[in-house]
């Protein structure tokens, strides 16, 4: 049997600006699947606080709350207690993760300490960055979560019970279903998907790595033209429809963001409709007929300009 050996995080990442931050960026899921959030979405990396820099902003789309997280590959320091606490300041956020190739027992026992005295929708997480190799294989990330708020694992426990979903999950997988139902009606070639209980719901335009998101964006819903292939080819695209930005302009008539998302491999742009409430069940109707007709017109934007 090979044997599971410890790899320093340096030879993998020998600088934290220029190649860890991005690599975590791009690896959401790392630590999602670590803090047990299902729906966390890194947004921007380097993000200014006043005049500092705060390594990574996100969002859980499950709450619509802020994720801020600081890395540092190396051991705690009290510098880096003390930015946290200012970006903490500076952004609001809900959860605050703290990343270190190791913790130091006075700033383990810090993060413990906050978690016990600010109030139950702000959380603390501190997070020891392990990679890791069997035999002569490549080398995988193995984080552990080495502080953490009181009763999170019950938390995150009880919102997996039951049907398995929380209570926000079932909202949107009820309205997502509200909608396909309506698209497959009138347009049964769209799509053929099942609705997630995500805030989003992709449907794909038959042009690789382009899909037309619905999406619940900042408590806004909103249909997005979003480019998922790699950072090159999502620029060249991104630019291409900036070029033909008259067309965008000419058929949709509502308000469109160009987000070419300098900070990630992907790009958008997102048209925002006036609907703000998941929750009001009397307006689905409006909110589904609002999405196919932009959809149209989204669709018809793509087939005038050629992004292949």
């Amino acid at each position: 049997m090979a044997r599971l050996t410890s790899v320093a995080p340096r030879t993998v990442w020998p600088d934290e600006a220029l190649h860890f931050t991005p690599w975590l960026l791009e690896n959401a899921d790392v630590l999602a699947e670590l803090l047990g959030i299902d729906d966390l979405v890194l947004e921007a990396a380097e993000h200014r606080v006043g005049g500092f820099r705060l390594d990574l902003i996100g969002r859980d789309q499950g709450t619509d709350r802020k994720v801020i997280v600081e890395n540092q590959l190396g051991r705690s320091d009290h510098q880096h207690l003390g930015q946290i606490i200012t970006y903490a300041a500076g952004t609001n956020p809900s959860t605050i993760v703290w990343v270190t190739t190791g913790f130091r027992e006075e700033h383990r026992a810090a993060l413990e300490w906050l978690n016990h005295r600010t109030d139950e929708d702000t959380r603390f997480f501190g997070v020891e960055i392990r990679v890791v190799r069997i035999g002569d294989s490549p080398v995988a990330p193995n984080f552990e979560l080495v502080v953490k708020p009181n009763d999170w694992e019950k938390t995150v426990k009880k919102a997996a019970t039951s049907t398995g979903e929380s209570a926000s999950a079932v909202v949107y997988r009820e309205f997502w279903a509200v909608v396909l139902d309506r698209i497959r009606d009138r347009y049964p070639s769209w799509t053929n998907a099942t609705g997630l209980n995500k805030p989003w719901q992709p449907i794909g335009t038959g042009i690789s790595n382009v899909q037309l998101l619905m999406s619940w964006f900042n408590g806004v819903l909103t249909h997005q033209v979003y480019f998922s292939a790699n950072a090159e080819e999502n620029e060249r695209r991104y630019a291409i429809l900036v070029e033909h930005r008259h067309i965008v302009d000419s058929l949709v008539n509502a308000e469109v963001t160009w987000d070419p998302m300098p900070d990630n491999k992907a790009a958008r742009i997102i048209v925002s409709s006036p609907f703000n409430d998941i929750n009001d069940r009397d307006r689905w109707d409006e909110m589904a007929e609002w999405l196919i007709t932009n959809q149209e017109r989204l669709r018809e934007v793509l087939t005038r300009v050629d992004l292949r």
